[in-house]
């Protein structure tokens, strides 16, 4: 298995907007996220994980779904939001999407396991 450490940034964010999707026969770990607000305003923002492996055997027997990390979270005018503790796995096909209530910057470092 290769690991490879990737920065994946977009600036201006507003509307629903996919930032990162995991390849196929890849695994990612998210090692960080971070929300940045360049206006001279308070903003929010809310991140998405949409996820929809399916069930797995044993006790894990679910399917995920679509949740939200945060929700409207204010982003004071200047400043970055870090939006993550620990540490996000993501399986194959999942999507990180993000929306801003004003032109939002986003930052994702990933390590992609293949």
């Amino acid at each position: 298995m290769a690991n490879t450490f990737k920065v994946i940034s977009k600036a201006g964010v507003t509307s629903l907007d996919v930032i990162y999707t995991v390849a196929s026969g890849t695994s990612t770990v998210v090692l960080g996220l971070l929300l940045g607000n360049t206006t001279s305003s308070q903003t929010t923002a809310t991140v998405t994980l949409n996820t929809d492996t399916s069930n797995r055997s044993g006790a894990n027997n679910e399917a995920n779904q679509p949740v939200e990390l945060i929700t409207n979270a204010a982003i004071p005018a200047g400043s970055t939001l870090s939006v993550l503790d620990g540490k996000l796995v993501m399986e194959p096909t999942d999507e990180l999407k993000v929306s801003g209530s004003a032109a939002t910057d986003v930052i994702i470092s990933v390590m992609e396991t293949t």
